[in-house]
This record gives structure tokens, C-alpha cells and sequence, in this order.
């Protein structure tokens, strides 16, 4: 056998993500107030980095609030803002006729309503609060309980669940055990959870279907009305030759590399030159760097401007489906470039302040030219809800069949995933809580 040794050239490409590329990726991906945060933390290790910020300006009458997050739902941002839970709750307990001394302590148990619709203090405390005895307290509280969405009133989880479980008929004997044994079903313990309510794990499996189905914070439904606002990032606003975007310079910080005595001083020896050059670079980058993040961002919130200027003129239900793909392509951008930009930012469009990830959705087809969004559909559907007759809901059948003769073609299953993303009741439930609150 022969050996011998040769040389071999070869070429290959690779992307060494250096710690200022992963900044520079970061800055993609944030507002201005998080952007702000991090140029004055780099003005801190940096004596040559300068940050500027303007005086914010109030944000235009008639805007609406915004919310940020990942679980943000689109659709509740895009229709009107609802009542807080403080002012739902209190609608509902004039709803229940009470006599005007117990309407009147009955002002303690709102007072004591916590953001997760349990309340917040012992009952003796709240009776003491409202100027009344225990057992007149545990009367007024009882009928409280009747009040939607039910679980509001409760003094724990499991009395939450409880009464929700009353409402949809479903508090069986062994429900009721499992609600008794709860601290079991928190530490996964679910054969010492049968031997405790005196079952075997056949029974006991479709009771923890059931009850996996309840809301055990009712209240939190309601966080969204009450939620902080922020001003937007993104501005849209329509002039002579269509819709304008433009980037909300009230709040967008700015760069400088200061120059003073001090780099003077700093280049007297040899190792304040290296630290002074090494200083200087670093924060020129960081000027360069913000400004790409800026045109980065005017770049995409243009396009998707100009691709949603119907849902700009008409609303929600004029939405199109739209993809990253498409905005990466038409700015020429990678698309993980896209999700990044989008993923932080708020738009203040004529529709509401929004995030800007809530203008790409999924395509439904139908029957004419163009398809649906989903967002569009579920904005759909909340329309037809609303209008609905209190005597006769629409059941998902029903709304299948009415997007049918709009050509939308929806399985059930579809629409019953929609309005239980939307927080709609099954039209059993519609139907009850009708009866309830006399509207039918």
C-alpha cells in the first residue's frame, strides 16, 4: 500500500455572530421604551455614548389604548373597548334588585373584588366593612353568586369552580369530592385524588375534563379594558397621496458620539489611546445600528401599511391574510428579520393602536377573488353574535351556514374554536344568561 500526502483548497462560507451582531439582532426587536432602556444602560459603561430623547407629545385624541404580548388577542384590540371588571360586576349587581340596604353593603364586596374575580378579604372583614352581621353578609353574598360570568364572589378557587360547575349542570357528587380534594389534583396526586373521593381513575378521568373546562379566574377576562397604555411606536396617518407611516420621534431616543476635552485627555498615554479608539468604535456602531433598527422598522410598518389599507379605511372585517414571507420579500429582508421587527412594536393607526404582528394572519378561501383572513372571519362571527336575536342564538351550525352564503366555506369545529378565542358562550349558554339578565 502507497501513501502520500496532497493539499486540498477549498472555499466555505460562515456567520460568526459576534457580540455586537446579537445586539444588533436585539435592537430589532424593540420598542422605543425598551430601545431607551438600553442606550442609556450603554451610556452608562460608554462615556462617548450621548443619548437623546425628546419631550413626548401627548398621543391625538380618540386613540385607542394598546396592549402588548405574545397571548394579545387581535380581534379584542380591533373591536371596542369593553367595561372594566369593577364596572361589570356593578352592573350586575344592579341587575339583582336588592333593597337598598344591602345594595348599599353590597358597595363592600365590590370594594373587595380582586382582578381575578375572587374576593380579596374574609367575609367577617367585608360584613365589618359594610356596616352589616355575618349572616346578613353570607345572604347578600349568596345572591351575588348568581351574577355573570359565574365564579364571580368567590372566597376560593374551589368555590369558584363550584359555582361555575352549577351553572353548566355538571356538580355531580363525585365533581363535588374532587372540588373538596383539590390540594390533591395540585400535586398531580390523582390516585391518592381517587382514593379520596372513592373512585377508580375511569370514573375519575372525564370529571377532570370537566373541570379543566372552567375558568378558575373569571375576572381576568376583564384585565385587558383596565391594562396600561404605552405610546406607539409607529405612526400611521393619511395625507394627500394615501396612507403615510412614519416612526413616533416623541419617544424615539437618538444617538450621539460625544466629543470633548475628555478624549484629550484620555490620548496622553498610550493606554487611554486604545481605550479612547475602543470607546469611540463602540459607540459609533451603536449609532449606526439604531439607525438601521429605525429604517429597518419604517421599512416594514410602510409595507404593511400598503398591503392593510382597507382594514385602515374600513376595519377589521376588511383585514387581508398576510404572511412574513411577503413583507421580507418586498423590502428584501431575511424573514426572520420581519418577525423580529414586528414582534415588539405598536402601530397607532385610525382603527386603534396596535401591535404590529396583528396585521399578519392566516388565509381562509372562499368562493370569490380574494380570501379571508382569519382575523377578519372571527371579527365576522363577533358581529353576528352581537346581533343576534336574545330569544334565538345562533348556534355554530347556524353561523356555518349564514359564511356560507357569504361564500366563507368554515367546518364547525372551526367556528367553535373562533368563539371560544373570541370568548363567546355556546348558544346554550347565550340563551341562559339571557333569561338571566331579562333581555329575553
Amino acid at each position: 500500500m502507497q501513501l502520500s500526502t496532497s493539499q486540498i483548497l477549498s472555499q466555505r462560507q460562515s456567520l460568526v455572530v459576534t457580540a455586537q451582531l446579537q445586539q444588533a439582532i436585539q435592537l430589532l426587536q424593540m420598542g422605543n421604551h425598551d430601545l431607551l432602556s438600553f442606550i442609556e444602560e450603554q451610556a452608562e459603561q460608554n462615556p462617548f455614548v450621548e443619548v437623546k430623547v425628546p419631550a413626548q407629545a401627548p398621543l391625538p385624541t380618540g386613540v385607542a389604548g394598546a396592549r402588548g404580548g405574545d397571548d394579545w388577542d387581535r380581534i379584542a384590540a380591533l373591536a371596542e373597548e369593553g367595561p372594566s371588571l369593577y364596572a361589570h360586576a356593578t352592573a350586575e349587581v344592579d341587575r339583582l334588585g336588592l333593597s337598598p340596604e344591602h345594595r348599599q353593603a353590597a358597595e363592600a364586596f365590590l370594594d373587595a373584588l380582586e382582578p381575578s374575580g375572587w374576593l380579596g378579604q374574609p367575609l367577617d372583614l367585608i360584613a365589618m366593612a359594610g356596616g352589616i352581621d355575618l349572616d346578613t353578609a353570607e345572604e347578600i353574598l349568596a345572591q351575588l353568586h348568581g351574577v355573570e360570568p359565574a365564579g364571580l364572589f368567590a372566597r376560593d378557587l374551589a368555590e369558584c369552580l363550584r359555582l361555575q360547575a352549577i351553572e353548566n349542570e355538571i356538580l355531580t357528587p363525585l365533581f363535588d369530592a374532587v372540588l373538596k380534594n383539590l390540594p390533591l389534583l395540585a400535586a398531580a396526586d390523582l390516585k391518592g385524588l381517587a382514593r379520596a373521593c372513592d373512585t377508580d381513575m375511569d370514573a375519575l378521568r372525564p370529571v377532570l375534563r370537566q373541570l379543566r373546562s372552567l375558568n378558575p379566574k373569571p375576572g381576568a377576562i376583564f384585565e385587558g379594558s383596565t391594562s396600561g397604555q404605552r405610546p406607539p411606536d409607529l405612526i400611521v396617518t393619511k395625507g394627500d397621496d394615501g396612507w403615510n407611516v412614519d416612526l413616533n420621534r416623541s419617544t424615539l431616543p437618538t444617538v450621539h458620539v460625544r466629543r470633548n476635552e475628555t478624549i484629550k485627555q484620555l490620548r496622553t498615554t498610550e493606554e487611554g489611546k486604545t481605550y479612547t479608539e475602543d470607546r469611540i468604535n463602540v459607540a459609533r456602531w451603536l449609532q449606526r445600528a439604531v439607525e438601521h433598527r429605525n429604517m429597518t422598522t419604517l421599512k416594514v410598518g410602510a409595507e404593511v401599511v400598503k398591503r392593510q389599507s382597507a382594514f385602515l379605511e374600513h376595519g377589521a372585517s376588511h383585514l387581508r391574510p398576510m404572511i412574513l414571507r411577503e413583507i421580507a420579500d418586498a423590502i428584501g429582508v431575511h424573514e426572520s428579520t420581519v418577525s423580529r421587527v414586528t414582534t415588539g412594536m405598536l402601530i397607532q393607526t385610525p382603527q386603534g393602536t396596535l401591535p404590529l404582528k396583528a396585521f399578519f394572519n392566516a388565509a381562509l378561501g372562499n368562493k370569490g377573488d380574494e380570501s379571508n383572513s382569519a382575523a377578519a372571519v372571527r371579527h365576522k362571527i363577533k358581529q353576528m353574535v352581537a346581533a343576534e336575536n336574545p330569544n334565538r342564538p345562533l348556534s355554530d351550525d347556524t353561523i356555518v351556514k349564514m359564511m356560507k352564503e357569504d361564500g366563507i366555506d368554515l367546518a364547525r369545529r372551526t367556528v367553535a374554536k373562533y368563539r371560544e378565542m373570541l370568548n363567546i358562550p355556546s348558544s346554550v349558554q347565550r340563551r341562559r344568561q339571557a333569561v338571566v339578565s331579562g333581555a329575553a
